[in-house]
């Protein structure tokens, strides 16, 4: 594994955590810590974004273009993400256990196209 990869895997994986935990805080009203969740979240975005001008940096690469077909691919995930997000919900926390599987289903579906959005099919 490169260097560059092992750091953006650290800092990525403390961000997506710090950011986890934030949003845990803010929905949770048994732990009485809304403030301080969206403070935690915006510092796990915050590292999330220097995780990735940090790899870019060390690997001598540009950022990705904002053109259209990039900003479809991100709006898609992040519909994709609250797809699967919801059918979870459905699942533990409505008690609609059928439906809940059968959203969450589609989500999956959903993030494993992904791959060949970005990929493309060769």
């Amino acid at each position: 594994m490169k260097k560059s990869s092992f750091i953006a895997l650290i800092m990525g994986t403390l961000g997506g955590l710090l950011f986890a935990l934030g949003m845990c805080m803010c929905l949770l009203p048994e732990w009485n810590a809304f403030k301080a969740g969206i403070i935690l979240g915006c510092v796990g975005i915050v590292l999330g974004v220097i995780t990735i001008l940090t790899w870019c940096k060390m690997e001598n690469k540009k950022l990705p273009e904002m053109n259209g077909k990039t900003i479809f691919r991100i709006i898609y995930g992040i519909v994709a993400a609250l797809v699967f997000g919801t059918g979870m919900c459905m699942c533990l926390i409505w008690q609609q256990i059928v439906f809940g599987t059968l959203v969450g289903l589609l989500g999956i579906i959903m993030l494993i196209a992904l791959i060949p959005m970005i990929k493309g099919i060769k």
